[in-house]
């Protein structure tokens, strides 16, 4: 829930700030921005609950703690990348693809009960999934809006 908290907040005070700045609103530019520092915020996450992160990796992922630090690395990476002109588009094809590539970690963590923060499994369990699959598709939709077409 706090990433969508910060994407839509974060949109929205992008476009008033466009808005002041500019004399108009840059959709395009605010999405973006909502999208990087979305991404920034839940890359905070990696360091901040690692331990709760590596439960949500299936069994046959070796290494998590570090697949784990790899992802929020490419998290930033993929922050900065969306202003780059030359890598934006591939970033958001790429950040596409991850979006799809993380929703089934989400599912197994969810039916898992699984709390990431305490690396507990007193979560929410699979009610949860009715916000975080719409929530992934308002990823992938929203970085395809605003990055890749």
């Amino acid at each position: 829930m706090k990433p969508l908290f910060v994407l839509i907040v974060v949109f929205v005070v992008s476009n008033l700030s466009t808005l002041l700045l500019k004399g108009t609103v840059d959709y395009f530019l605010s999405g973006k921005i909502a999208l990087a520092v979305m991404l920034l915020f839940t890359s905070l996450g990696h360091l901040l609950y690692t331990k709760g992160m590596m439960l949500m990796l299936p069994e046959f992922i070796p290494f998590k703690k570090e697949v784990i630090y790899i992802t929020g690395l490419l998290e930033v990476l993929a922050a900065i990348g969306l202003f780059v002109p030359q890598v934006s588009r591939i970033t958001g094809i790429l950040l596409f693809v991850f979006f799809l590539l993380i929703l089934p970690t989400n599912i197994l963590a969810n039916l898992k009960h699984l709390n990431y923060e305490t690396a507990t499994f007193d979560g929410p369990g699979p009610n949860y999934l009715w916000f975080r699959i719409p929530f992934q598709i308002l990823l992938i939709a929203w970085t395809y809006y605003f990055v890749i077409r």
